[in-house]
């Protein structure tokens, strides 16, 4: 998949991964990946300034955790990450709807097809 069909989406994508739990940067990307059966792969140059941004925001919180001797930045989301969330699924729905409208058009009602 082009890497720009991601472009406005990427923080949807970022948040719902999170919705289950937190995670560290490289498990949201295993998560994106396998979530997309292998559709989607982000890169670390690309996820990591992202939460950045959405902790700045108010929409993640992160912290440290031992995973073995490694220290990793774990991120979960907030009570207004979630809320965003739910914007987010909202607005993608209607962008596919009016999308797949166009792209599908269905024989309007009473007209032989």
């Amino acid at each position: 998949m082009r890497t720009d069909a991601v472009r406005g989406h990427l923080d949807g994508l970022l948040l719902a991964v999170l919705e289950d739990g937190p995670l560290h940067g490289y498990a949201i990307i295993a998560a994106v990946q396998t979530r997309s059966r292998g559709a989607l792969e982000l890169r670390t140059g690309t996820i990591y300034p992202a939460l950045n941004r959405l902790e700045r925001l108010g929409l993640l919180s992160s912290s440290w955790q031992a995973e073995g001797e490694r220290r990793r930045r774990a991120y979960a989301l907030t009570e207004d990450g979630r809320r965003t969330l739910a914007g987010e699924r909202t607005a993608w729905n209607e962008f596919t709807a009016a999308i797949g409208s166009v792209l599908n058009p269905a024989a309007p009602p009473g007209l032989p097809t």
